[in-house]
C-alpha cells in the first residue's frame, strides 16, 4: 500500500470521475476504439424525441420530479410513505428523515434487477408489482412490518444489528420468494444487508451521532457536512461512498481503498495507477439521488443536481441501444450471457453516462429548457429511464434488458 495509491484510488469516488472517464469512453467509441461497440450520434435525436415523447404523456406541464425511489414507493398510485407518516406522527423532522433514509437506503441496495419471472403481491392493496416498483414496495412492506427495527415500539426504522442478524429465510419470505416466484441475486442481497448491519455498526462517526446505529444515521453526518443549510448532491454521494464502500463483495481495491462499482477496462489508459479503472457508482448515485427527499425533510436545501451523473444501468443503457445510438459490432453479442466485469458491459455502462449527458443537452434544446428548470435527475425520470422501458417493451416479450446479463444482485 502506498500514498499516491490511495490518493488516486480515492480520486475515483466522485461523481466527477465517473463523468469524465465516461466521456473519456465516448471519445475512444467516437474514434473506433471501444472493442465490441460502436456510437451512433446521428441517432441521438431519436432517442431523445422518444424520451420527450415520454415525458410529455407522464408530464404534461413538464414539471418533472427527479429520479429517486420515492418515485417507486408511490407504485400504483399510493402514498405509502404519507400514510406510514401520518400514522406514525413524528414531531421531530430530522427523525423522520432518518426513518426516510432507513427506507432509500435499505430499498436502493436491493433495488438490483429482479429477474423476469419474480412478482409481489402486496398485501394491503391486493395489487401485484413487479421489477424496480416490486422491489421497492416489498422492501417498504418488509420495514414496516418492523423486521429490521430493533426497537419494538419503533417498526419504522432499521437498526445495524437487525441488518446483520438478517437471514435468507426471513429476507426470501418478505419477498415472496418461493420455487414458482426466483428472485435473481437473492444470496447476493442478503450479503448486501448484511455487510450493510456491519458498516453502520462500525462508521458511528457517521451512522450514529444522535441515535443508535442505523443507516438513515447518515441524515447527521450530512446536515453537518452542509454549509448555511445548503448541501451540494456531489457531497451526498461522496458521503456514501466513503461510508459504504466496504459493502460491496468482491470488488477492486488500490492502495487498501474498496472501488465499490469500478471495473478495469483495457481501452482507457491514464497515466496513473488507475489506468484501466472505469468508475460508475451506480447504485451509489441512485442512492444519492434518492436521499435528496430525505435531507430535504430535514430542513436541508441540495443544490447542484447536475453534479450526480445519470445512472448505468440497463434501462437507459438499453435504451441507447434499443434507439441505435450504441451498437454491437458482433451481434451475436445480444444472445450471449456477460458477466457484469466483462468489459463489453464496463464499456456499455460508460457509454451510457455519457449519452445521458449528450441526450440531456438535446432534450432541454428541443424543449427550451435549461439545466435549472429541467436537471440530469428529471431527465432520467421523465425520461430515459421511463423510455428505455417502453422500447424494450415494444421490442422484446418481457421488456427485458437487450443485453443479457449475469446478476449477483449488487450491480444492476
Amino acid at each position: 500500500m502506498t500514498a499516491p495509491e490511495s490518493e488516486a484510488a480515492r480520486s475515483l469516488l466522485s461523481a466527477s470521475a465517473v463523468r469524465t472517464r465516461a466521456h473519456a469512453m465516448l471519445d475512444l467509441a467516437l474514434q473506433g476504439r471501444l472493442p465490441g461497440l460502436a456510437v451512433d450520434l446521428s441517432r441521438l435525436d431519436a432517442a431523445a424525441s422518444l424520451v420527450i415523447e415520454t415525458m410529455k404523456a407522464a408530464y404534461p406541464d413538464l414539471e418533472v420530479p427527479f429520479h429517486s425511489r420515492w418515485r417507486h414507493f408511490a407504485a400504483g398510485g399510493y402514498d405509502r410513505w404519507g400514510m406510514i407518516a401520518d400514522a406514525r406522527g413524528w414531531t421531530d423532522p430530522v427523525e423522520a428523515a432518518r426513518a426516510a433514509a432507513d427506507m432509500a437506503i435499505v430499498s436502493v441496495l436491493l433495488d438490483a434487477g429482479s429477474g423476469p419471472g419474480w412478482r409481489f403481491l402486496e398485501p394491503a392493496t391486493g395489487e401485484v408489482f413487479t421489477r424496480s416498483e416490486g422491489l421497492a414496495v416489498a422492501s417498504f412492506a418488509m420495514i414496516v412490518s418492523g423486521l429490521l427495527s430493533g426497537e419494538p415500539l419503533d417498526p419504522v426504522r432499521v437498526d445495524a444489528e437487525a441488518l446483520e442478524d438478517l437471514d435468507e429465510e426471513a429476507l426470501a419470505e418478505a419477498f415472496q420468494v418461493r420455487s414458482d416466484n426466483p428472485l435473481a441475486g437473492l444470496a447476493g442481497r442478503l450479503e448486501l444487508m448484511q455487510a450493510l448491519g456491519t458498516v453502520v455498526a462500525e462508521r458511528e462517526d457517521i451512522f450514529a451521532l444522535a441515535d443508535a446505529p442505523r443507516p438513515g444515521g447518515i441524515v447527521d453526518a450530512l446536515i453537518a457536512r452542509a454549509e448555511g443549510g445548503r448541501l451540494p448532491a456531489a457531497r451526498i454521494l461522496e458521503t456514501v461512498l466513503e461510508a459504504l464502500g466496504p459493502i460491496w463483495p468482491s470488488r477492486l481495491e488500490l492502495g487498501g481503498v474498496a472501488l465499490g462499482d469500478t471495473w478495469r477496462h483495457p481501452a482507457l489508459v491514464t497515466q496513473d495507477a488507475t489506468t484501466g479503472l472505469v468508475p460508475l457508482h451506480k447504485l451509489s448515485q441512485w442512492l444519492s439521488y434518492s436521499l435528496i427527499e430525505p435531507l430535504m425533510l430535514a430542513g436541508l436545501d441540495v443544490t447542484d443536481l447536475d453534479g450526480l451523473t445519470g445512472l448505468a444501468e440497463y434501462r437507459n443503457g438499453g435504451l441507447f441501444i434499443d434507439t441505435g445510438v450504441i451498437r454491437l459490432t458482433d451481434p451475436a453479442d445480444l444472445q450471449r450471457e456477460h458477466g457484469v466485469d466483462e468489459p463489453l458491459i464496463v464499456g456499455w455502462r460508460s457509454l451510457t453516462v455519457a449519452l445521458l449527458d449528450r441526450v440531456a443537452e438535446v432534450v432541454r434544446a428541443r424543449l427550451g429548457r435549461d439545466a435549472e428548470s429541467l436537471p440530469l435527475a428529471s431527465v432520467l425520470e421523465g425520461g430515459t429511464w421511463a423510455a428505455g422501458r417502453r422500447i424494450a417493451a415494444s421490442l422484446r416479450p418481457g421488456g427485458g434488458p437487450p443485453l443479457k446479463i449475469v446478476s449477483d444482485g449488487t450491480v444492476f
